[in-house]
């Protein structure tokens, strides 16, 4: 397989699906519906042998592409992957036929949905799979088109604000990293190869000034830190989660949101190992107020979608620490997170969006005692909360204690403090299925229990949960390596 363009084939089947999708005939939705399954089903089966050829104890990058792309700019077309955007691309093509079975019945005329979810879903293998900064900008940027739409045209009655709003805090993100990146290829000779660049600023052949390093650095991380969204560039993604479809909600926060943690852990803390170091505390301080912050907020909203966006936010601020504290189990535990919490934030929307859908209301004062009249509904969606809050045995558990453990090597205090988002989680979770499932029935009679399509959504997340909850071996064979090899060009990198 190392011979094959399988990377390539890989982002260019969704978008080649996306074409087939929007041009099939109009007024019959079963044909689009299938097609966009089969693709997205098609991918799943690539990325998987994608990853039985992987070797995580050989080359750091494998199935390598180079081709020429835009000689007088020095970009290329440079593809290959780790074990940490492998892990991500897996999280990607394994959630895309879930979304879509979710988002089944969204749109009347869903051929321009399902085509707009392909292209994102392409966008998204390519940011992650790319070693050229060039090529990496231009399809980080151009994936805020498709969601624009997405979000926009096919969510509630806020939407259009929603969409507005994402659109403009990710427009000044990415003028920012614009700017950082255009003085990086001045500073890299010409060049936007990030192997190379790397690897010149780990052998001391690359010396950037501190001044300009630091205002580069600030460039890509304000991109990174909106699109993640970190405290407090964190506003819109509330909006976005409660007006837009809960398959595109899922989308943007288990997917599309990773690719603002995995710059930051590319990039960042790659191609600026100095600014990265020195302005760590900072960053970690940020992310410690977020996981706080959004926790107690999560605790007195009364839209049932608002909560689990802060929820998402909170566990973002989880990963960005560990990323940030430079830790083997730090940076471990936070791709591990960046996976569970894929997972673990899809059960839980999509459940929940199966139960707004039943009474058309977002507000958690609307209902109760749901399991009483939809049992395996409130079943599953206890699950799924319980995984949110980290309960030992589930997913989430495993990478959250190694960001604590990684985080306590470095920074006991801010450990002490992040921990205490584990009540705080605790709480949010228990009075929401409280409220939800709960006491007295409060228009129940409405709720029908899960349908064999949303049995289907829900099943394979919630075993995902359970199966990396007990054997998170799996996952971390593959991203310690990657993580071994980040640390070192770091460690390199950094000349106090």
């Amino acid at each position: 397989m190392s011979g094959l363009p399988v990377l390539s084939a890989l982002w260019i089947a969704p978008m080649v699906g996306a074409g087939v999708v929007a041009a099939l005939p109009a007024g019959r939705p079963k044909p689009a519906k299938w097609a966009a399954m089969t693709v997205t089903l098609s991918v799943l089966g690539l990325s998987l042998s994608l990853a039985v050829a992987f070797d995580p104890a050989g080359e750091r990058f494998q199935f390598v592409e180079k081709h020429s792309w835009i000689p007088s700019f020095g970009a290329g077309y440079l593809l290959g992957v780790d074990g940490i955007a492998l892990v991500l691309i897996l999280l990607t093509t394994a959630l895309m036929p879930i979304i879509v079975l979710a988002g089944w019945n969204d749109a009347a005329d869903p051929r321009a949905y399902l085509a707009l979810m392909l292209v994102v879903e392409s966008m998204v293998i390519v940011s992650f799979a790319a070693l050229d900064v060039l090529l990496f900008f231009v399809f980080f940027e151009a994936m805020l088109i498709p969601m624009y739409f997405l979000i926009g045209r096919y969510g509630g009655s806020g939407a259009a604000r929603a969409a507005l709003k994402f659109l403009l805090f990710s427009l000044f993100g990415g003028l920012l990293m614009l700017a950082a990146l255009v003085g990086l290829y001045i500073a890299a000779g010409a060049t936007f190869d990030f192997v190379d660049i790397v690897g010149r600023v780990a052998s001391g052949e690359l010396a950037v000034d501190p001044v300009v390093a630091y205002l580069l650095f600030l460039g890509f991380m304000a991109a990174f830190a909106i699109k993640a969204p970190m405290w407090p560039f964190h506003t819109w993604l509330p909006g976005v989660a409660a007006e837009a479809t809960p398959a595109t909600a899922v989308l943007m926060m288990a997917v599309v949101d990773k690719i603002g943690t995995f710059g930051m852990l590319r990039y960042c803390l790659q191609l600026f190992p100095d600014a990265s170091t020195t302005l760590r505390p900072w960053v970690i301080t940020l992310a410690v107020i977020g996981i706080v912050y959004a926790a107690v907020l999560a605790i007195g909203q009364t839209d049932v979608m608002r909560l689990i966006a802060y929820t998402s936010i909170s566990h973002f601020g989880f990963i960005i620490l560990g990323i940030f504290v430079m830790t083997s189990q730090g940076q471990a535990g936070a791709t591990l997170y960046m996976v569970n919490h894929g997972f673990s934030t899809a059960a839980l929307f999509l459940i929940a969006g199966f139960l707004v859908s039943r009474r058309g209301t977002r507000v958690i004062a609307d209902y109760g005692g749901v399991q009483k009249v939809a049992p395996v509904l409130a079943g599953t969606f206890l699950v799924a909360g319980m995984a949110t809050l980290a309960l030992p045995g589930l997913a989430t558990f495993v990478s959250e204690f190694l960001v604590l453990l990684g985080t306590f090597e470095r920074y006991p205090v801010f450990t002490v403090i992040a921990a205490t988002a584990l009540v705080l989680s605790a709480v949010y979770v228990l009075l929401l299925y409280q409220r939800l499932m709960t006491g007295p029935a409060r228009g129940a009679g409405d709720v029908s229990d899960l349908i064999p399509r949303e049995v289907a959504v829900v099943t394979p997340l919630l075993a995902l949960l359970i199966v990396l909850g007990v054997y998170p071996k799996v996952a971390l064979d593959v991203i310690d390596p990657a993580v071994a090899h980040t640390l070192t060009t770091l460690t390199q990198g950094h000349r106090p």
